[in-house]
Parts: C-alpha cells; sequence; structure tokens
C-alpha cells in the first residue's frame, strides 16, 4: 500500500499524526503515546476495521506525523491541529444554542452588571452559562437590591452625567447612582467586590456581612439603614435559594451528561461552585470517529476544556464513563489548572442525582435537536430528495413505511408499521400487527408475515372505490425494513412473489453501522453521515421501533396483571377493579370468606359466590 509508510521511519515516541487527502487536506488529526504503534494498527486487514475508519483510509493518500516529549503535549498538539484544519473525520463540538452569561464588566470605570451572549473580554469576570437568560435576570434583579452597581449602557451613563441626575434605577434603589456622585469610589468597589464574592459562590461570607452590619446598625440605632440591610439580607437569602445544591460548600467540579445515537451525541455540562450550580452549557458532537462510552467521553474532555473555564478551573469532573487511559486526562487537567484534578463516576448521592439529570437533559436536548431537524420545511425536502438520489429512484418518497418486530424470547410476538408522508409522522396511519403464525424467535418470519399481511390487503383494496377502500389502501413509494441484508432478502421476496417488486422500492436499514442496503446490489449504499437523507431514514426506523416496543410491552403487561380474577361471569373491569380497591390485595380476596364478599352491596351474591369459588379452588362454601 502506497499510503502505509516504512515502520522504521516512524518514531517509537508520543506525538501527533494527519491524514491527508489526495488535495493535501488533513482530513483526520489523531494522538498516540507510540506512533509507530499506532499507525501499524491502519494497515492490516482493511475488514478488521471500523467501516468509518476503512473509509478514512481509503480517502487518505499520505500520512504525516509531529513527535513530541509527552502524551498530555500529544493532547495538546492534537486539539490545536483539529482546530487548525477542521478534518472531516474527526468528532466536532458545536455548541446546541447561545447561552448567556451573566457579566461584570471590571474594565470600565465605574463596572456594571450584564446579560450577555457571545464573545467575551478578557479581564472582565462572566458567570455561567445559564440555561435561560430570563433566569439570570430574575437573580440579577434580587442582587442588584443588596449590591446595586449600575446596569446601564456606556451611553446611558455619560447621558446623565451630562444631565446631572440618576435613572430610575436610582428612585428605586436597584442602583447606587454612581452618574451623579451619589456613591464614592472605594464604597462602589466594595459592592462590585462583594456580588463578585456571591456570585463565585461565597454566600456564607456575604450573608454574615450583611447580618453584622445590620447588627451594628441597630446598636447605632439606625434603624432606617437597618430596615434597608435587613432587606438586602432577604433578596440575597431568595437569590441564594434559586441556586441548586450539589455538594458541600468546600467542592468545585463540573459535570458532563451524554445522551448519544449511532450518529450524534449531546452534551450537557454543569458548573458547581462551592457547592451549588453555578451555570450550565451543552454541545451537539457529529460522531465521524467510531467512539464507544469511555472514548466519546475523552473526545468531549479533550475539547470542553482547552477553552478558558467561564467559572475556573474545577477539583474534579463527574462523567457517565472514566476515558481510556484516565490518568493522561487527570494529569492535562491537573496541568491546566496548577493543582490536581480527579476524574471519576459517581455512584450515590447528590453527585449521583445530578449526574442523571445532566444525562436526562442531554437525551432531551438530543431529542430536540432531531426534532427540529425532522420539523423545518427546507431540511424534509433536502432528506427525500438526496434518499431518491442516493437509493436511485424515480422520485422522492413522499410516503415511507418502515417495519420492525418486538418480544420478549418468543412471547408476545408483533410487529408496527408507522408512516412519514412528506417527511412527517402521519401517527393515523400507523398500524400494530400482533403474529399469528410464528412459533419461537424467528424474526425473518415474523416479517415475513407482517408484510403479506399489510400488502395483501393493498392488494385486495386497490380497485375497490374510494369510498369503499380501507386504511391500507394507499402504497408506500418506499418500504424500509429495519435489519440488515436478511430482512431486505424477506421484503424483497415477499413484493417479488406478489407482483409488486416493480412498483415498491425497497431498502434495509442495518442499526450497527447505519448501513442502508438495497435490492440488487450487494455492498451497502453510502449515505454521508451528515446527509439529512440518513437523519429521516434513522428517524423512521427509531420510531417503528419504539412504536412495537410500547405495544410489546402493553400485551406483555396486560398478560402479567391477568390472573384469577380474569374470567369470571358478572366481574367485569368495573366490578373487578372496585373489588381489588376496597379489599386492598388480590390476597386479601382470596383470604375472605363467602359472608364478607356477600356483605358487598354492590356485589351481586352470584358474582360474590363465582369469585369465592375462583379464589378459592377446592373449598367449601361458608355461610347461608
Amino acid at each position: 500500500m502506497g499510503l502505509r509508510p516504512d515502520p522504521g521511519s516512524v518514531p517509537d515516541a508520543p506525538g501527533s499524526y494527519q491524514f491527508l487527502d489526495a488535495d493535501g487536506r488533513v482530513i483526520y488529526v489523531g494522538k498516540a503515546k507510540n506512533l509507530r504503534s499506532r499507525l501499524n494498527s491502519y494497515f492490516g486487514d482493511p475488514g478488521g476495521l471500523h467501516h468509518r475508519t476503512a473509509q478514512m483510509v481509503a480517502t487518505a493518500r499520505s500520512v504525516e506525523w509531529i513527535e513530541v516529549s509527552t502524551e498530555v503535549d500529544a493532547l495538546m498538539l492534537e486539539y490545536s491541529l483539529i482546530q487548525r484544519h477542521q478534518p472531516r473525520f474527526n468528532v466536532r463540538l458545536r455548541d446546541d444554542k447561545s447561552y448567556p452569561f451573566l457579566a461584570v464588566t471590571l474594565l470600565d470605570e465605574w463596572p456594571r452588571a450584564m446579560v450577555m451572549r457571545g464573545r467575551r473580554k478578557r479581564g472582565n469576570r462572566y458567570f455561567g452559562p445559564y440555561g435561560h437568560a430570563y433566569a439570570i435576570r430574575e437573580t440579577l434583579d434580587l442582587l442588584l437590591r443588596t449590591f446595586p452597581i449600575r446596569t446601564c449602557s456606556d451611553s446611558k451613563l455619560a447621558t446623565h452625567q451630562r444631565l446631572g441626575r440618576p435613572c430610575l434605577l436610582y428612585h428605586i434603589e436597584q442602583c447606587a447612582g454612581p452618574c451623579v456622585g451619589e456613591i464614592g469610589r472605594d464604597d462602589y468597589d466594595r459592592l462590585v467586590r462583594e456580588l463578585v464574592r456571591f456570585l463565585e459562590g461565597d454566600t456564607d461570607a456575604v450573608v454574615n456581612d450583611l447580618e453584622q452590619r445590620m447588627a451594628d446598625a441597630s446598636v447605632e440605632l439606625e434603624f432606617e439603614l437597618a430596615a434597608r440591610l435587613r432587606d438586602r439580607l432577604a433578596s440575597v437569602r431568595r437569590a441564594i435559594e434559586k441556586q441548586q445544591i450539589a455538594g458541600t460548600r468546600s467542592e468545585d467540579f463540573d459535570v458532563i451528561g451524554i445522551g448519544d445515537d449511532e450518529l450524534e451525541a449531546a452534551v450537557q455540562l454543569f458548573f458547581v461552585r462551592k457547592g451549588r450550580v453555578m451555570g450550565q452549557r451543552g454541545f451537539i458532537v457529529d460522531k465521524v470517529e467510531e467512539l464507544d462510552g469511555p472514548a466519546l467521553v475523552a473526545r468531549v474532555l479533550e475539547q470542553l476544556y482547552h477553552d478558558e473555564n467561564p467559572l475556573g478551573w474545577p477539583k474534579g469532573v463527574m462523567v457517565p464513563a472514566l476515558p481510556p487511559g484516565v490518568g493522561l486526562y487527570e494529569d492535562w487537567l491537573s496541568s491546566q489548572r496548577g493543582s490536581r484534578v480527579t476524574l471519576r463516576v459517581p455512584q450515590r448521592g447528590d453527585k449521583r442525582a445530578l449526574m442523571e439529570t445532566a444525562q436526562h437533559n442531554a437525551r432531551e436536548s438530543l431529542v430536540r435537536h432531531r426534532l427540529k431537524r425532522g420539523t423545518d420545511h427546507n431540511s424534509r425536502a433536502r432528506a427525500l430528495n438526496e434518499l431518491a438520489e442516493h437509493l436511485g429512484l424515480d422520485q422522492p418518497p413522499l410516503r415511507i413505511e418502515c417495519y420492525d418486530m418486538s418480544h420478549l424470547q418468543g412471547s408476545h410476538y408483533v410487529g408496527s408499521m408507522v408512516v412519514l408522508e412528506d417527511g412527517l409522522p402521519r401517527r393515523s396511519e400507523y398500524r400494530h400487527f400482533r403474529i399469528r403464525n410464528v412459533a419461537g424467535n424467528d424474526d425473518y418470519a415474523a416479517m415475513d408475515e407482517v408484510l403479506r399481511r399489510r400488502l395483501r390487503n393493498y392488494l385486495a383494496e386497490r380497485g375497490l372505490p374510494p369510498s369503499e377502500q380501507g386504511r391500507f389502501a394507499y402504497p408506500p413509494q418506499l418500504l424500509v425494513v429495519d435489519g440488515g441484508k436478511g430482512q431486505l432478502g424477506i421484503a424483497v421476496g415477499v413484493l417479488e412473489e406478489l407482483g409488486l417488486s416493480e412498483q415498491i422500492p425497497v431498502a434495509a436499514l442495518a442499526k450497527q453501522f447505519e448501513e442502508v442496503f438495497v435490492a440488487g446490489r450487494s455492498d451497502p449504499v453510502r449515505i454521508p453521515r451528515q446527509s439529512e437523507a440518513l437523519y429521516l431514514l434513522q428517524r423512521v426506523r427509531d420510531e417503528s421501533h419504539r412504536f412495537a416496543v410500547s405495544y410489546h410491552r402493553r400485551l406483555r403487561g396486560k398478560a402479567m396483571k391477568a390472573g384469577v380474577l380474569d374470567g369470571i361471569n358478572g366481574l367485569g373491569d368495573k366490578r373487578r377493579s372496585r373489588l381489588v380497591r376496597e379489599l386492598g390485595t388480590v390476597g386479601a380476596i382470596k383470604e375472605a370468606t363467602l359472608d364478607e364478599l356477600r356483605a358487598l352491596s354492590w356485589l351481586p351474591d352470584a358474582v360474590a359466590a363465582a369469585v369465592y369459588d375462583a379464589t378459592h379452588p377446592g373449598g367449601a362454601l361458608t355461610g347461608s
């Protein structure tokens, strides 16, 4: 292979390596503890490589490397090269929205507090980011009653300095009035320091200081000042209540939650300072590399902590899984902070609960991200056109049907059919199928049965007048099955047998590698990972799986609930529910005597006797 370098020329040392394409563009950047060993792993049997890695190696035309002295240096060099070249086969984090910060502009002559987004200036202080701007504004409104520094723009400050009179905020005691000299420089700087200290999480010191000043004012009989300090203290305490407690007062740590699928991942980062959640940030990750859970955590760490942390470096980072070579990442983070940083997976208590919250938020963020793409009209149109192009269809498939199976060790076998029309779910067209003729665990036979039932109904209804057509009258313009070549073969066989192979195109989407198989081709169709077409197929596949599983669970739940009270003459759902509710449990019903059952005024005697017979098999009746 011309791409493979002479093994003797590759150093046996740490470093970063770069694969380049025919035009000399960097398409992948990696790091290695041992460059020679790592590069050799790319040039063995291509069948042993992950398909994305194999695609990268097939695209590359040359490989280069840079030797460094330590693994930490290799990690930092890799990040620098990724930022410079933006390689197409490397994972990249992108903000899923612009998060707001609370800024204190220490660079100004009279520092101001403001809610801002976007680029930050070195020298000012920033707190957050926060999930919602209104959350900052509510907190800031409370804090200004205690630390009344200005929030106005520089132009408004200059205007009131020229006019010689303050604005409304001064009159409602949310600004100390530096524009008209109502507060001196030293006192104003003290307010700014106290606000920054509070936002850093040092709330106890601020509360204690206010309490002491209020007590001193009372002793000095300055009751008006004491009342103002009391009101400020109440505002500070309300602001503290808005901060979620996540640890002891001395703890500074970050929590990383991740929700992912085969193509993307959503990351939620919580900043905890002095034991309180002080900010939040979210990212979307393009998974263009082969990444399991620990490897994904490693990539997230590499890209999150190269930039300046808005709340300072944490003492620890809580992650859902430890990255490979965890010591390397701890050493690197420790060098960034200047003191020891640890990585760990929380197992119990408040930290575990906060990790679960971060994980939940990440999963919800991923769902919202995918729904946003799916509901955009331009994205849907692009997806359908791309799908037609990649699958060789005559026209965009405006009606797509997808099928999936669900069972538990062959029991409660069910199938699902979900429908997209114009790229949107058509839930009124969804259908469930209870498998009738398959014994045991046989997904191929179950898929065969479901497709035959659906398509035979279509053949029976298509010649009828519109007024007589039923729910299967419309054929799909693309039939998708969840699975690989096996499921595709079943679908093709059914279509050929029913004479529909020329009318209805079919594709199979394999979950493991997101590979798309079509009839007549042994190799999968390579749909670009970032294309709208692949997102559309993935979404319809996942929806069919959800629909099948929910139906299967419902049937299984009904079967589990079926018991001794089922099938009793005269005991319908309402009477059964009331009987269980009044006696407490099914066990209590089994222990009840016939007299106790007959004593229920709403239960007929004949039904009471039938319940007793069913719950006391072989027992003698008691009572008259």
